[in-house]
């Protein structure tokens, strides 16, 4: 009896055992699962945006206010950039990784490192344009789609799994529905993940009309940056409500197309720029977006994928009086003639060779030779050498090319003899520095200010004989006929 007695208590034992192991095996396994459900809702971390449009259409501006960066700075080629994303309601935080492409149509080689068969289904496009130009507007969305399907068009891409791609943005199209107050706050769209992470299999219904012609395959969103110029355009270009009604339509019809989001965005007056950070990450992370389409201001315009169709566009045609929608788009938007003060560039000066400079003044000092007979050969005289000599006194004054002996003793000018101007520009030129370098005399005077005195009364005296001399050369000169005949008699005699 002891002996079963210890047996069952054994056997107890180890059952006991058997079931600490199953727990804590069970454990680890919860935890694995945990950590495994955990894995699944953060954030992804291959997700980014590409960024496409014209120089000086506002991309670089754009990304850095959507990064809050107040510093922006523009490269060239294939630029790179982030955002930091995070979600409040998990805790959870990742870098949105954002391409921004040079301007130029020759870069568009670049794309390849931006976009390739591996994270085309996780990449969003932006396609820019900017409002200072609206002539170009068109032009530039339907060049920049066309680099971007060409670069698709050259992936190496699995036809069943980018058809899987294009039948997801029909869904996005059709299964938007407009945030009401009917919604829960937590879901205002309405959408399930599956459409995120494809994998349905219910069939696609049919698109409306013109709506998703040009699928990419890819979120796509067209950001018209610079709306503050509007008041610009209405001002020195006379744009009426028409033609902004013009434009917008224009760009609506193009966004059926491509199914597209638009947003009229100004980073001068912080215009939409918030909402467009939120309708980033709702489509590319499926956060919360309960904000209605914006189409009452005409510069903060804002239709998500989804909304719009051909009805809502005619609205607009209300207002064309003086064109029809159907017009050619540069016939209604003209570019002026002169579309943009152009800031002038100055010439670039290039360096001459230096054996032609040489050359060259060698010539022209050789051809200056013989303006001095005591020069040497080969060096031209120099024209200080050939004007008065400049002679200091004690006063420091600039006198004329008579000997400094005859300063003191200054002589009778002589009015008859015509050329003769030397002598009377010292005078003069004695008469003016003696007034601005004269100085007041006081009561006790020394004798040599006694002297100084006498040395300006001198001159004084020599300008008024100057001055009387150019008085009686005025004279008119006698007439030639009368000449003529006191030469000849005096000949005679």
């Amino acid at each position: 009896m002891a002996f079963s007695g210890e047996r069952s208590a054994l056997s107890g034992l180890s059952d006991l055992r058997k079931e600490k192991a199953e727990e804590k095996e069970n454990l680890w396994k919860k935890i694995l699962g945990e950590v495994q459900s955990s894995e699944r809702n953060k954030l992804p971390s291959n997700k980014s945006v590409l960024v496409l449009g014209d120089n000086e259409s506002g991309k670089t501006t754009l990304i850095a206010k959507l990064q809050g960066n107040e510093d922006p700075k523009k490269g060239s080629g294939l630029e790179y950039a982030y955002i930091d994303v995070r979600d409040e309601y998990r805790d959870d935080h990742t870098r949105l990784s954002v391409w921004v492409l040079d301007g130029e149509p020759v870069h568009g080689e670049l794309l390849e490192y931006a976009v390739d068969g591996d994270n085309l289904e996780h990449t969003l496009v932006l396609l820019t344009v900017s409002m200072t130009t609206p002539w170009g507007i068109m032009d530039q969305l339907h060049t920049w789609a066309s680099t971007l399907q060409d670069h698709i068009d050259k992936l190496t891409l699995d036809p069943d799994k980018f058809k899987d791609q294009q039948d997801r943005m029909t869904r996005w199209w059709q299964d938007y529905v407009e945030p009401g107050d009917e919604l829960e706050a937590g879901s205002p769209m309405k959408r399930s993940s599956r459409n995120l992470e494809g994998g349905d299999d219910e069939p696609v219904m049919p698109l409306p009309e013109n709506v998703l012609t040009r699928n990419l395959g890819l979120h796509v969103i067209v950001v018209v940056t610079k709306t503050d110029y509007m008041s610009t355009l209405e001002k020195d270009f006379d744009y009426k409500e028409e033609h902004f009604d013009f434009i917008q339509q224009s760009i609506r019809k193009f966004c059926l197309q491509y199914g597209a989001a638009l947003f009229y965005t100004s980073v001068k007056e912080d215009k939409n720029c918030d909402l467009l950070y939120k309708y980033l990450v709702h489509r590319i992370y499926n956060f919360p977006f309960k904000t209605p389409a914006l189409v009452v201001e005409k510069d903060a315009v804002f239709i998500p994928a989804g909304w719009d169709n051909d009805k809502k566009i005619a609205i607009l045609y209300e207002n064309m009086h003086t064109m029809s929608p159907d017009d050619y788009y540069t016939d209604v938007i003209v570019k002026p003639p002169v579309a943009r003060k152009m800031v002038a560039r100055e010439a670039e000066v290039g360096a001459e060779d230096e054996q032609a400079f040489l050359a060259r003044h060698l010539v022209q000092l050789q051809a200056g030779s013989t303006g001095s007979p005591h020069a040497p050969q080969g060096r031209q005289e120099s024209p200080l050498r050939q004007s008065p000599a400049v002679q200091k006194t004690n006063e420091r004054r600039v006198s004329t090319g008579v000997p400094p002996n005859q300063m003191g003793s200054p002589k009778k000018i002589e009015s008859g003899k015509a050329g003769v101007t030397g002598p009377s520009e010292g005078v003069l030129a004695n008469f003016f520095n003696s007034l601005l370098n004269k100085k007041a005399v006081t009561n006790s005077q020394s004798p040599g200010a006694i002297k100084t005195n006498d040395k300006a009364a001198v001159m004084r005296s020599d300008a008024a004989a100057e001055l009387d001399r150019l008085t009686r050369a005025k004279k008119p000169p006698a007439p030639a006929a009368n000449a003529n005949t006191e030469t000849n008699n005096s000949s005679e005699c």
